[in-house]
C-alpha cells in the first residue's frame, strides 16, 4: 500500500480518543480504515468515486462521513484539541492565501457569498486566513471571500487565540487601529509601515525576517490537491478539507 495513504500506529493512537463515539447501535467501517481513504482522496484530489475500496472500504461510506462529520464540526474540533497542547507561542505570523474555486464548486444553497467565494481579478477565489507559529503550525483558519481584505477579519482572527509577545504580519496588516488594538491586548506588533505612511513606524527587523514560514505554511498546505483548488460547494466541507490537511500534516 506504499501509493495510498494509511495512519501509522502512532498517528492513530493520537486521534483515535478524539472521535466520535455515537455510533447509534450500528456496525461501523473500521474508522482508521475509512478515515485513511478520506485523507488519500484530499490529499491526492480524486474524486471519491476513485478511492480504491479493496484498501479504504465503500467510497459513499467515506463520503458520507466525511460530510456529515463535517456538518457537525468533528474535524475542527479535532485540530482545536491537537493543537491546543502546545499552549501559544512567543510569537504567531498571520497572512492569506487566495485558493482558486473550481467550476464544480458553484451553486450552493445561499449563493456564493455565503459560502466564501468572491470574484477577483483572477477569477472566483476563496481566501485562507491563517495564523502559524514559528514552525509553520497553524493555530487559526478562517475562510472568507477572494475579495476580503486582510485588515477586515485580523483582528477576528487574532482574537481567537490568547495574546502572544509577538504578532508578525505583512504591509497588508498596517493600521493604526490594528496596532494599538495589539497594543492594548499585550501583544508587539512587527508589521513594516506602508511606502505612503506619513511617519514610518519602526518595527523589529530581526523577527520580521522570520515571516516567510507562513508562506511555506501555505505551500505545504497547496500540497494537498483539494485545498489547492476548491472543489467543494459548501463552505463547511472545504473548512473540514483544510482542518483534516493541518492536523495530518502539522499535528500528528
Amino acid at each position: 500500500m506504499a501509493d495510498f495513504f494509511w495512519f501509522s500506529d502512532e498517528q492513530w493512537a493520537r486521534i483515535e480518543p478524539l472521535l466520535p463515539q455515537d455510533t447509534r447501535r450500528m456496525p461501523r467501517v473500521d474508522n482508521r480504515r475509512v478515515l485513511s481513504g478520506i485523507v488519500h482522496a484530499l490529499k491526492s484530489g480524486v474524486r471519491w468515486g476513485d478511492c480504491p475500496e479493496h484498501v479504504y472500504g465503500p467510497n459513499k461510506t467515506l463520503y458520507n462521513r466525511f460530510r456529515r462529520w463535517a456538518e457537525r464540526g468533528v474535524w475542527e474540533r479535532i485540530l482545536a484539541d491537537l493543537s491546543g497542547i502546545d499552549g501559544v507561542p512567543s510569537k504567531l505570523f498571520i497572512d492569506s492565501s487566495c485558493i482558486k474555486v473550481h467550476r464544480t464548486a458553484g451553486g450552493a444553497k445561499g449563493g456564493a457569498l455565503a459560502h466564501g467565494i468572491g470574484i477577483t481579478k483572477g477569477g472566483r477565489n476563496t481566501k485562507l486566513h491563517a495564523i502559524c507559529d514559528e514552525k509553520g503550525r497553524p493555530y487559526v483558519l478562517l475562510l472568507t471571500p477572494g475579495n476580503t481584505h486582510d485588515a477586515k477579519v485580523a483582528i477576528l482572527a487574532i482574537n481567537a487565540v490568547p495574546p502572544s509577545d509577538y504578532l508578525v504580519a505583512d504591509k497588508g496588516y498596517d493600521s493604526n487601529a490594528l496596532r494599538s488594538w495589539l497594543i492594548e491586548r499585550g501583544t508587539t506588533p512587527v508589521i513594516p509601515s506602508k511606502s505612503n505612511r506619513k511617519i514610518q513606524v519602526e518595527h523589529d527587523r530581526q523577527i520580521y525576517r522570520q515571516r516567510n514560514v507562513v508562506e511555506r505554511m501555505f505551500c505545504r498546505f497547496k500540497d494537498w490537491r483539494r485545498v489547492a483548488t476548491r472543489f467543494d460547494r459548501n463552505i463547511k466541507t472545504f473548512m473540514a478539507t483544510i482542518a483534516i490537511a493541518a492536523f495530518v500534516t502539522w499535528w500528528l
